[in-house]
């Protein structure tokens, strides 16, 4: 930190990949403790895509060694310093000039195992590739909130004492890792909601390469996956089985006119995709002026060619249900939540979009879930059309439903969500805790649904 504060490079840039390139401006703070940084990445084709900022602390060689000593460190040594040798001529920033630091610390010995290696269930977990683009998150790359969520599933996982885990995240070598674990594993985890390569179209195609690689997974196939990723498809397979959805129109990406069959305000999504990608407060419209610059708007972000779907904005409670397990064989449905949004300005509309997962800056970031207190009756007929859907989508292991109370409470379908988000602060694990379920005993649930379905399987 001490070198870094007088030899910072105040501007530079660089490619991330073939694709995308980042500028960086960087100034001293005015205590001169923190180095103040901003970044702009830029994608060759579509232009700036992110605009942050971020403070780095500078720590001399004596702020470091009182740091090492307050958390308990002692016999701290310094034996000089290296720096990385870039091929690519990469601005290293406070990699330029680092120091090689031993200290000792006591620690008590870990506890002898009692069951041997042999008797552990060996699983392999995949998720999305932290080396890639996301063009899902905020900076389109993973930032440190998606580290410490990944931190959290992997301190959930150690807690399971029947389980070794192993993990793959890089989707260049995915097949080939696969293929050396096969062998050794009995299942895999799947958790890579964010797709092969980071490409949430192509969710479905992990699964798809377990089973032409014959190799056990949980969660839903690729056939599943598939029939939710299209919502317009969703609304029909639900409305075949007698269960309520919202009042909406198709948009075909050939189509410049068409008629309103029902009256404002409607809300405008993309009709491919989750993670409320495209739906934000602009997706609300309550006349035709801004219904076209919703559509405009869908159109510029995700292409001419993309369907949209318009529907009835629901104005009553907005509800989730999660189901783990394999219904009808064996299955928990967790305690229904709703969205509270009685911490959200009285002008922004009531919906959970992407502002409310993703920027924490938004005041959709202050939506809360909360148990959702329904009559017993209207609960009870939510929850036994989710079981039904469950199994004619062939929902597997785990899954979430998300419906909306219209104004006469009569409850209208929204989504199926397959292999729903898994992070400790999601939706499915706050029903967990309403349940009296941690988030590593959440995790164990869909786990031990998986063994006993995949265990049903074998015959």
């Amino acid at each position: 930190g001490e070198y870094l504060s007088k030899n910072f490079q105040s501007r530079s840039w660089e490619w991330i990949d073939k694709k995308h390139f980042v500028c960086r401006e960087r100034s001293l703070s005015l205590d001169k403790q923190r180095l103040i940084s901003r970044e702009i990445i830029n994608h060759i084709e579509k232009g700036m895509i992110a605009d942050q900022f971020y403070a780095e602390r500078l720590y001399s060689q004596e702020s470091l060694t009182h740091l090492l000593e307050t958390a308990g460190f002692s016999d701290i040594n310094f034996h000089g310093q290296t720096s990385p040798n870039s091929k690519r001529n990469q601005d290293l920033g406070m990699m330029e000039r680092c120091l090689i630091v031993t200290a000792v610390t006591k620690k008590e010995w870990t506890p002898l195992k009692k069951k041997s290696t042999e008797e552990l269930k060996n699983v392999v977990v995949i998720m999305g590739d932290p080396h890639k683009p996301d063009p899902l998150k905020p900076s389109t790359i993973f930032d440190d909130d998606d580290f410490y969520t990944i931190d959290q599933l992997k301190s959930g996982l150690r807690e399971l004492k029947d389980f070794h885990f192993s993990y793959l995240t890089n989707h260049d070598t995915l097949m080939q890792d696969l293929v050396k674990l096969k062998e050794k594993t009995n299942f895999v985890f799947n958790l890579c909601d964010e797709g092969y390569n980071n490409e949430a179209l192509k969710e479905l195609h992990i699964p798809s390469l377990l089973e032409t690689l014959g190799i056990l997974y949980s969660g839903s196939g690729p056939q599943c996956l598939a029939y939710c990723y299209d919502k317009s498809l969703v609304r029909g397979i639900a409305r075949e089985m007698q269960i309520s959805v919202p009042e909406a129109f198709f948009i075909k990406p050939e189509d410049t006119t068409f008629e309103l069959p029902f009256s404002f305000p409607v809300i405008v999504k993309p009709n491919f995709g989750d993670s409320s990608f495209g739906i934000t407060q602009k997706s609300v419209a309550n006349n035709f002026e801004e219904l076209v610059n919703a559509i405009s708007e869908i159109r510029e972000k995700f292409g001419y060619d993309k369907p949209i779907l318009v529907e009835e904005l629901l104005i009553g409670k907005d509800l989730s249900v999660g189901i783990i397990g394999n219904p009808p064989e064996s299955y928990t449905v967790l305690p229904v939540i709703m969205a509270d949004y009685s911490l959200l300005p009285e002008d922004l509309p009531r919906i959970c979009g992407y502002e409310s997962k993703w920027i924490p800056e938004s005041p959709y970031w202050n939506i809360k879930s909360v148990a959702a207190g329904l009559p017993e009756d209207i609960e009870k007929f939510i929850i036994e059309c989710c079981l039904k859907l469950s199994e004619r989508l062939e929902c597997k292991d785990y899954c979430r439903f998300d419906w909306r109370l219209d104004a006469n409470g009569t409850p209208k379908l929204l989504e199926v969500n397959p292999n729903p988000g898994w992070c400790w602060d999601g939706h499915l694990a706050k029903m967990a805790e309403l349940a009296g379920a941690s988030y590593s005993e959440m995790l164990k649930m869909i786990l031990q649904a998986a063994e006993q379905r995949l265990d049903r399987s074998k015959g």
